[in-house]
């Protein structure tokens, strides 16, 4: 009997030693008890796995746009020059409505010979204001009305308004494709020393004058990547009272950015006018290399 009972007694504390181990594991947290791989080799970050493209929102033509450009150049010695070109621009997209406002300067003077005074080679300013309206699908209703004051074209004025329709083959935040038709009304005021000239030559001019025309126009802009900006525009008009008269306008730009908010721009803008004011070149290529600082 004696041997049973110890045999009793010892089974009895094993069990009550395993009781209170197991009772004592319980209460552990489980981090001191999981012996985890240190990595199951699908780390996630999202709950619903890897992240996918989302579609672009419904603003995502909506932009705010402004920039301000400024160039210059200067030379001494055997031939004296000084020239300086500016420009802003300001683009504001919100659903439906484009404001577009724009505002360009370009002046130059110069003595081919030593000890000559500088005289004015280039001399213009000008200004812009559009806005378009944009209908279901891809068309657009717009207006713009523009000056342009340019002394050796022999205008102290150039006044245009520009109402119209528009169809945009391409209509993305970063990048437009368009093409416009409409009508254009240019009324301009001749400067005194230009109708002097005319005169000399025999030609009579008149202080004012308006033209009726019709235009059509083709435009591309695109943000080609976030370093690269393209632009360029192409119109025609063509004279409704006087089929002699039309003009050709062509302006391109290539911007690059340098880093924090400032590009360098390349522009060239070529004005043709077929039947311009007698003594003045029917032709005018501007090209200016500037820095360009983007504010929005």
């Amino acid at each position: 009997m004696n041997w049973r009972f110890c045999a009793l007694a010892v089974l009895s504390l094993g069990s009550s030693r395993v009781s209170r181990a197991a009772n004592a594991a319980a209460e552990l947290p489980d981090s001191l008890l999981k012996q985890d791989q240190a990595s199951s080799g699908a780390t996630n970050v999202a709950t619903s796995g890897f992240e996918k493209a989302d579609k672009p929102a419904a603003d995502a033509k909506d932009a705010s746009e402004l920039q301000l450009s400024a160039g210059g150049l200067a030379s001494a010695g055997n031939t004296r020059s000084i020239a300086a070109t500016g420009a802003g621009k300001l683009r504001l997209r919100r659903e439906a409505n484009q404001l577009g406002a724009a505002l360009a300067a370009n002046f130059a003077r110069s003595a081919a010979k030593k000890g000559d005074a500088l005289a004015t080679t280039v001399e213009n300013f000008q200004g812009k204001l559009r806005y378009d309206r944009f209908l279901a699908g891809s068309f657009a209703v717009f207006g713009a009305t523009s000056a342009r004051h340019d002394q050796f074209q022999g205008l102290d004025l150039r006044l245009n308004f520009d109402p119209g329709i528009e169809y945009y083959i391409v209509d993305e935040g970063k990048e437009q494709l368009w093409a416009e038709v409409g009508y254009d009304f240019q009324y301009d005021i001749r400067t005194d020393a230009e109708i002097a000239t005319a005169a000399a030559a025999g030609n009579a001019v008149a202080k004012r004058e308006s033209r009726h025309s019709g235009r059509a126009f083709a435009g591309y802009m695109s943000r080609v990547n976030p370093a690269v900006t393209l632009a360029t525009g192409l119109e025609y008009l063509q004279g409704l009272d006087d089929s002699r008269h039309y003009r050709l306008n062509w302006d391109g730009s290539v911007g690059s950015s340098v880093g924090k908010g400032f590009s360098i721009a390349t522009t060239v803008s070529v004005r043709y006018d077929h039947r311009p004011l007698p003594e003045v070149e029917k032709t005018d290529i501007i090209t200016s290399l500037s820095l360009v600082y983007q504010l929005l």
